[in-house]
Order: C-alpha cells, then sequence, then structure tokens
C-alpha cells in the first residue's frame, strides 16, 4: 500500500472527527465502542505516565493490541510514531510530505485542536485488510502533547438511522420519477447503495421485483414467492403490511453482502405510488 493511501486514511479520520461528537449515538456498535475507548483510556495513560517510551508498547503485539483493535500515534507534524497494526510499515516515516495542499490543510486544521483530554470520533471508508475490502471505520482519537493516539475498528453493519435516511432518499426519488430511481438501483448507484445497504422495490399490482440493489436476477420474478433464509415467507408478509399501511417493517434472516454471513435483518417498508419501497439493515447473528 502506497504512504499516500495509507496516510489519507488518518487524515480522513481526524478531520471527520471535528465535526462529530464527544460520544456516538447508540447503536449496534455499542459494545465495540467500548472495547476501542477502553483500549485508548488505556494507551493515553500509559503515555501520559511514560511520555515516548510508551510508543515501542503500543508497537508490540501485546497490551495494546485487541484483536482486530490497535493503537497507532502520529505526531503534529504528520510522522507515524508507532503502530500495532498494518500502518506499521509507516512508522519513523514523514508521511505528510505525500499528501496534496488541500489534505495538508484538512490534517493541519486536525491537529490543531486542543489537548483538552477530548475524546473525538470520526468514520470513513477504508481498506480492511482482514476482509480484503473497503469498509467503514469508525476512530477514536485524543490528543495528548504533540501525539494523536488513536484506535478504531471497521463496521460491516449500517446504523438504523442510516438505514431510515437512505430510504427516505430512495422512496422521494421513486416519488419523483420512478423509473430512474430503478434504473440507479439496479445499477448500483451509489447515492442509493451504501455498504450493507440497498433498496429494492416491488410492483405492488404485479406482485414482482422491479429493482433491486444486490441480487439483479430478482428482478421481474414473483416477489410473494420470496422467503428468507431459514424458509419464512418474507415476502407474502410484506406484502400483506402494504395492503393495509402506507410504512412498516419486518424481521427475518438474511444474508449480509458485507459479512458473507446470514444475519437477522430489520426491513422498513414504504408505500410509494403503488410501489412497495424497502431497505433494510442488519443487527448481527
Amino acid at each position: 500500500m502506497s504512504l499516500y493511501r495509507a496516510f489519507t486514511g488518518i487524515c480522513l479520520c481526524l478531520a471527520c472527527g471535528l465535526a462529530m461528537a464527544q460520544s456516538p449515538s447508540s447503536d449496534v456498535y455499542d459494545a465495540e465502542n467500548q472495547r476501542a475507548r477502553a483500549l485508548l483510556a488505556k494507551a493515553v495513560a500509559l503515555y501520559q505516565a511514560s511520555g515516548d517510551n510508551a510508543l515501542a508498547a503500543f508497537s508490540r503485539q501485546g497490551e495494546f493490541v485487541d484483536g482486530e483493535l490497535y493503537i497507532y500515534v502520529v505526531d503534529t507534524s504528520g510522522v507515524m510514531l508507532a503502530s500495532g497494526g498494518p500502518s506499521v510499515s509507516l512508522v519513523g516515516k514523514p508521511v505528510v510530505s505525500v499528501l496534496d495542499d488541500d489534505l495538508k490543510a484538512t490534517f493541519r486544521q486536525a491537529i490543531e485542536q486542543p489537548a483538552d483530554s477530548t475524546v473525538r470520533s470520526a468514520e470513513y471508508r477504508w481498506w480492511n485488510w482482514q476482509h480484503a475490502k473497503v469498509e467503514r471505520k469508525r476512530v477514536f482519537y485524543q490528543r495528548v502533547g504533540e501525539r494523536v493516539i488513536s484506535v478504531g475498528y471497521y463496521m460491516p453493519r449500517s446504523s438504523p438511522e442510516q438505514a431510515r435516511a437512505l430510504l427516505q432518499r430512495v422512496a422521494d426519488q421513486v416519488r419523483k420519477d420512478p423509473n430512474a430511481a430503478f434504473s440507479l438501483i439496479n445499477q448500483h448507484d451509489k447515492q442509493f447503495t451504501q455498504d450493507d445497504l440497498y433498496a429494492f422495490v416491488v410492483d405492488i399490482k404485479s406482485q414482482r421485483f422491479v429493482a433491486h440493489g444486490f441480487l439483479p436476477r430478482l428482478i421481474g420474478t414473483d416477489f410473494k414467492s420470496l422467503r428468507s433464509t431459514d424458509g419464512q415467507p418474507i415476502g407474502e408478509a410484506m406484502l400483506r403490511q402494504m395492503q393495509q399501511h402506507e410504512s412498516g417493517e419486518l424481521d427475518y434472516l438474511w444474508r449480509n453482502p458485507i459479512t458473507g454471513q446470514n444475519e437477522f435483518k430489520r426491513t422498513l417498508l414504504q408505500r410509494v405510488n403503488g410501489y412497495v419501497v424497502a431497505l433494510g439493515y442488519y443487527s448481527g447473528q
């Protein structure tokens, strides 16, 4: 991986964190949040007690590596000082020098935040070496003197809030121009497909799929016959809801396209001009 790609991710996480609250909202990642924040607090405490002598401990496989979580440290001049993960190859390199002017400005803005014991958080998309995919990553970081100490984890599941927001965006487009919406969904357009979130649309009259953001082979097939991975008649259940209500939701077992595992999914439903517009989020196994 190039120095530019590796450090771009770090800059993005720092920059995005400027606008985020100290404590992330409660969601399906509460346990991961707690693990990450606990590891960060432990690293900050050691650094406050030992100074730069703590950097060697952060770059070893030991108490500052917790599964996929690891500590990494950059200084305010843009040099990687320590890493317990793949970015250890960048330790000692003045990587800020390979950034373009815009990223340099963004990085400078981030590191100018005061060393005030505030734990900041950010989300960005970055390469996951374990899954060989680009996935969302949440990072927690704290500035201590001239050092920025960070830890992050990958987020293969989107939040309920993200699902509801994307469903509304898709529904608005279907209401405005259904054919254009179907085309964008079927082309996996980024504005209607985010990580493990994707939409599908069913014509209520014909009871057939007209769009699907993950399984295009379903387009034109009978929606009423759709079953969950454990055999439940979910297509029939969704249609029944939409015949009685303008909106609804259904829980069932389905394959997560990011993790590749069968997971519990909650699909949100909205009736729009003769169509069922649906989009769901995963809550894990």
